[in-house]
């Protein structure tokens, strides 16, 4: 995953997660380093009450439960790509969004 990231950060993609997405990784900050280098080229979009609610719809929309994963599939444009362990999930959310353009990468 780290060097997929130097990848990402080297190129001219822009690098974006909301931070539902930090809070699941951010668990030791002594320990973080790696983590808190990686996030400084990334675009973390608040997780507000209007992206939560059009989470908890596309959630119903697809008998699917992890908030954090919807969000990330609502900030997706085409042709992103996810960095994700969490790839049927994603897809299932995507489809349901017609994002067939967007593409995932299992880490």
């Amino acid at each position: 995953m780290w060097a997929r990231l130097a990848i990402a950060h080297q190129s001219e993609h822009q690098i974006l997660t909301h931070a539902g997405i930090v809070g699941q990784v951010w668990r030791r900050p002594a320990r973080q380093a790696r983590v808190a280098q990686a996030l400084k080229g990334v675009d973390v979009r608040s997780l507000t009450v209007e992206l939560a609610q059009a989470a908890g719809l596309l959630l119903a929309a697809t008998g699917r439960d992890d908030v954090h994963d919807a969000a990330l599939a609502l900030v997706c444009e085409p042709n992103d790509v996810l960095l994700t362990s969490d790839i049927d999930d994603l897809a299932a959310l995507l489809t349901e969004r017609r994002m067939s353009s967007v593409g995932m990468i299992r880490v």
